[in-house]
Parts: C-alpha cells; structure tokens; sequence
C-alpha cells in the first residue's frame, strides 16, 4: 500500500492521494444526490449499502492498517465487487471506476497487482453495466470498449508509478548522503582547524615562553655561579630574569586571551628587533653588530621577523659557542630580508629537524616567505628570512 505522501515527495505521489480524496468526495455527493432523488426504494438501499460496506472497508485499512498486503488486497477485491454492483444498480455509474482509479494504484504493492486489479475493476463494471442493460452482446461489447480505454490509462498510471517513486527514493538517498557528507566534512575542518590552532599555540609557546624560561634558567644559573664573585653582574642578571618573567606572564595572558594583542609593544621592526638585541647583549656578552634599516610593517609581519629573530638568537645561545653575532633587517627588491648570522660551531642542515625552524618556516609561509639555512660544521650559521613586499600598499612599506 503506497504511504501518505511526505514533505519533499514528488507532485506525482501528491496527485495520486489527493485524487483518492476528491473520489470519495464525488462518491459521497452523488450517492446523496441518488438517496434524495426519484429512484425506486430498492435501488436507494442498494446504493447506499454498497457505498457504506465500500467506505467502511476503506476506513478499516486506513485506520487499522495492520497487515499491509492482505487486507489492502481484500479491499480492492471489495472495490471491484461495489464498482460491479453500482454500475449494475444505476445508470452512468459506471464512471465511478475512472474516479475511484486510484486507489488500485494506492493500495496496491506491485504495478503488477494494480495492473490486475484494475483489469479486474474493467470487468466489473463492464459486467454490471451490460447487465443493466439486459445482458445483450452489443451492450456488452460498447461497455468493453469504454473500460478497456480506462484500463490501458490506469495500466499506463501503474507503471509510471514505480518509477517516480523510485526517483524520490534516489533523491532521498542522494539527501541523506550530502548532508552525511557534510558533517563529516564539518567534523573533519574542526578536527583541521584544532589541530591548526594547537599548532598555532605550540609555535607560540614554544616562541614565546620557552624562550623566556630558558633564559630565565640560563640566567639564573650564571647568577649563582657569580654571587660571589660579581655583585653588580649578578644584579643584573638577576633584573634580567624579572624583566624576562615579566614578558612570559604578558605572552601568556595574550596566549589565553586576557589581553587584546600579541604584547609586542607597538612601533617600527627596527626599533622593536634592537630592543631585543639589546637585551640579548645584555644576557649573554656576546659581541653583537647590527644593520637594521627603518622598515614601518604592519603588526602581524613585524611579529613573524621578531620571532624569528627570537628564535635565532635562542638557538645562538643554546647552541652555537658563537662569540660574534650579526643581524642585518633590509628593504629589498621585491621582500623584507631579515639575516642573522654567527661565527659558531654550526650544524648540519640536513639533520637538522628542530621545532624552531620548523616553526619560523610555518610562520614565513603564511606571509608568502621563506626561511634559508646555511650552515656546516665549524664555519658559523647564517639564516635569511623573507617575507614579501604587499603589492596593495597595504602591510610591508
């Protein structure tokens, strides 16, 4: 038995139900219509014990639908037999086997059992008209000729039919599957974007605070080891480890939001990188030569060359027995250049596999820029970052 049509069927399913609906309506007026009219008594009972046994059966598979195949089918053998006995009890009523066409195809579960049904309803009333009409071959010929044009319309319905339905369920399964994909896709750009953001916070962190716990530890030791020694050294150390705790709570408040920008004081790169060199100077002794042109860069672009010049200088400290440091900020051709060198130990560049240097190409890379390292063993490191000119006068001027 064909469901109620649901919200997103196709105009197809709709026409078939509502037709059912309008059947009853043209079957409940024109049964009034022959209860009030002049027709024998006998006729109006039969009329109207057809129609009542016909609409009873209806409200039975409608209402208690139970077994979904039997008793559907038990009602259209009901239909046929009433469709038979009104055409035979009056006249043109016949035609209530086109208005109640339908319902073959409603209540049936296969185009062939509607075929079959229908054919059956054909018969029917083809039956009951000509024997009405006195049973004559003539009669009963006409009566044949007018249910088979109905027939092979209510046939052409039933096969039509299946394949609309079919074509719903595709574009129902075709729903179901685009909005399954698309929440996996929204799960699979959260998982994307967490995953960025952590990345994003490590490199931060790992830019920011552990920098500043490593020089704080640094420091702090080389404090202790002079206490006793140089009094005056040893209080700037120690001042340098307040300045530097001072720094790492700011970075980390801006890590979890409690302040509006990154913490890097405003103004240009120039100024900002020489405050660090300073304080690297300041921390370590080292000999420091610096060539930093006044470049005015927006925030973002001035916090990516300051971290990499952070990055730079923490791996000098920790790792190069450098004992010269230059770094170089200029306005080339097309990009910033930002170069730092030493006259360290050095490395091998291939083995190298760092968080640092991944991290600054990471950053360079979301400006357009790149990240150069040379460097070999006993002859020092020097690494170049650049970051693109802005083609819109916006950003790098």
């Amino acid at each position: 038995m064909l469901q109620r049509p649901q919200r997103g069927d196709p105009v197809w399913i709709w026409v078939l139900h509502g037709w059912e609906g309008l059947s009853w309506a043209l079957l409940a007026l024109v049964t009034l219509i022959t209860a009030t009219g002049g027709a024998p008594a006998h006729r109006k009972a039969w009329i109207l014990a057809l129609t009542a046994v016909l609409a009873l059966c209806y409200a039975l598979v409608r209402l208690r639908p139970g077994d979904r195949v039997r008793r559907p089918y038990a009602y259209l053998c009901v239909l046929v037999v009433v469709l038979g006995g009104l055409a035979y009890e009056g006249d043109g009523f016949g035609v209530f086997y086109t208005v109640m066409l339908t319902q073959f195809i409603v209540f049936a579960d296969s185009p062939r059992g509607a075929i079959l049904f229908t054919g059956l309803g054909a018969a029917g009333i083809t039956i009951g008209g000509s024997l009405r009409e006195g049973g004559q071959v003539e009669a009963f010929l006409q009566n044949s000729a007018s249910s088979l044009g109905v027939w092979v319309v209510a046939t052409a319905m039933a096969l039509m039919t299946p394949r609309v339905l079919a074509q719903r369920d595709e574009r129902a399964a075709l729903r179901t599957e685009l909005k399954s994909t698309q929440l996996e896709l929204a799960e699979v750009y959260q998982r994307q974007g967490a995953a960025e953001e952590r990345e994003r916070l490590a490199r931060e962190i790992h830019d920011t605070l552990a920098q500043g716990f490593a020089s704080i530890i640094v420091l702090a030791e080389a404090a202790r080891s002079q206490l006793a020694v140089d009094v005056h050294r040893s209080a700037q150390q120690l001042q340098s480890i307040e300045q530097t705790a001072r720094e790492n709570l700011a970075e980390a408040r801006v890590l979890v939001g409690a302040a509006p920008s990154s913490g890097v004081a405003p103004g240009s790169v120039a100024a900002t990188l020489r405050r660090t060199l300073e304080r690297f100077i300041e921390d370590t002794g080292l000999d420091v030569t610096s060539e930093l042109a006044d470049i005015v860069c927006d925030q973002p672009t001035r916090i990516a060359l300051l971290r990499c010049t952070q990055e730079s200088l923490a791996n000098i400290r920790k790792h190069a027995s450098a004992s010269t440091v230059g770094v170089v900020l200029a306005h080339g051709p097309d990009a910033v250049e930002l170069e730092i060198t030493d006259d360290g130990r050095g490395f091998v560049v291939e083995d190298a596999h760092g968080f640092g240097l991944n991290g600054m190409r990471k950053r360079l890379a979301e400006f357009g820029g790149g990240l150069t390292v040379t460097s070999s063993l006993g002859d020092g490191t020097r690494i170049l970052a650049t970051i693109p000119l802005a083609l819109d006068g916006q950003g790098v001027t």
